[in-house]
């Protein structure tokens, strides 16, 4: 017998559950895309992007992952030839790099592992060595997908200015966008990458770049960039077309003004509120659990941890049996150790992943919890008892 029978629910980090109200403007009929509706629509979607990230800069649309924000945003600013410094954290700090490897530009790796933020003290003797300034940005991570692991980037954008290093700081949100607390502008990023299907809850499909006067000013100086990469008629465009570089995705932007509006009825910081207790529930849950058994978070100290995915490990084969069983048995997917590999464990089959990002709540967050341990219990993953009941009381104690 499976339980499986009815709704399933995605709780991986990406995609992400989408709202009702995304489905319900995505299905219709292709619209005019050369004026009227779709036109006026797109134009005021871009002061609502800017909101979310808290930047009163530009925004480039794309048609792509996340993976195609990462190279838009390096061909805008950095040459073949070029360096730039990664402190890396987890798995997507090392696949920026190798990005820009694949472009031509240097990437100098400080790896800082799967556990642990990048340390700003590293980072800025590593700026301090760099004294002709060959560094030309420094890549950051905020939200680390795999390892569950968030960075402080004010803390590099403060080792930049203390230096008074030129580099640019360039910050991977694709996973914290609209989750986590970000402010741009405030924080210092001169370039921010994010993508559609996380804590926009739209499908995957459509990746934004996001950049100041700074950055345009390097735009400016570069000797050339793709067409299609290029983000100035994009941010800028004299035609409708030109936001997309060709056909507009119009059924992606019909499910992103449905989200937007979600998310400015319900407000940024009430957005970063939700997140980070749905958060520290899950937490409590894990806690529990593993006070007698394997179970552990990958991230030990909770102000690190990211709001938007959690990263656990309960060892092999365990990880993936227990994935298994929640899908099959109970509807409920969870995500794969992504990156998390171990000399006894190549594959990662002792980790999995909670997405809790995006259009979450608190019946949602407990239900998988639910399901969860019943599933430790069903593949016989020796766990304390009373992993809901905490998470219960974070819930019942925050509203």
């Amino acid at each position: 017998m499976s339980l499986a029978h009815g709704r399933p629910y995605l709780a991986i980090p990406g995609p992400s559950v989408m709202p009702d109200a995304v489905l319900r403007a995505m299905h219709r009929a292709s619209p005019n895309i050369y004026e009227g509706e779709l036109v006026d629509m797109a134009a005021a979607m871009i002061p609502d992007l800017r909101h979310v990230a808290q930047t009163e800069g530009h925004v480039a649309i794309y048609i792509s992952n996340g993976h195609g924000a990462w190279e838009a945003a390096l061909s805008n600013v950095l040459a073949e030839g070029d360096k730039v410094l990664v402190p890396a954290t987890g798995r997507f700090g090392h696949g920026w790099a190798d990005m820009a490897a694949g472009l031509g530009i240097e990437p100098q790796i400080i790896d800082f592992g799967r556990k642990t933020p990048l340390d700003p003290v590293r980072v800025a003797e590593a700026l301090e060595a760099d004294t002709g300034h060959e560094l030309k940005a420094v890549l950051v991570t905020h939200v680390d997908t795999a390892s569950s692991v968030r960075n402080d980037v004010a803390a590099v954008r403060r080792a930049l200015d203390d230096l008074g290093h030129p580099a640019l700081l360039m910050v991977d949100c694709i996973a914290s966008l609209a989750c986590d607390e970000f402010r741009m502008d405030a924080w210092g990023a001169d370039v921010m990458v994010a993508g559609s299907q996380k804590g926009l809850m739209v499908p995957p499909g459509l990746s934004f770049v996001f950049f100041n006067d700074r950055a345009a000013e390097r735009r400016a100086a570069m000797k050339r960039v793709s067409r299609y990469w290029d983000w100035t008629p994009r941010a800028n465009p004299e035609f409708f077309y030109q936001y997309f570089g060709g056909t507009a995705p119009a059924h992606h932007l019909y499910g992103l003004r449905a989200a937007l509006d979600i998310i400015r009825a319900e407000g940024m910081e009430a957005i970063w509120k939700r997140h980070a207790t749905l958060a520290r529930a899950i937490w409590a849950a894990a806690d529990v659990w593993g006070s007698d058994g394997p179970l552990s978070m990958n991230v030990e100290d909770p102000s690190l941890r990211s709001h938007a995915v959690t990263a656990l490990r309960v060892g092999a084969p365990y990880g993936a049996e227990l994935r298994k069983w929640t899908d099959t048995a109970a509807g409920l997917t969870l995500g794969i150790g992504l990156g998390m590999s171990e000399p006894d464990d190549p594959m990662g089959t002792g980790f999995f992943r909670i997405g809790h990002m995006g259009h979450v709540n608190a019946h949602m967050v407990l239900g998988a919890l639910g399901v969860i341990e019943a599933g430790l219990h069903a593949v016989g993953i020796p766990h304390g008892r009373g992993g809901v009941a905490a998470a219960a009381e974070v819930i019942g104690s925050a509203v």
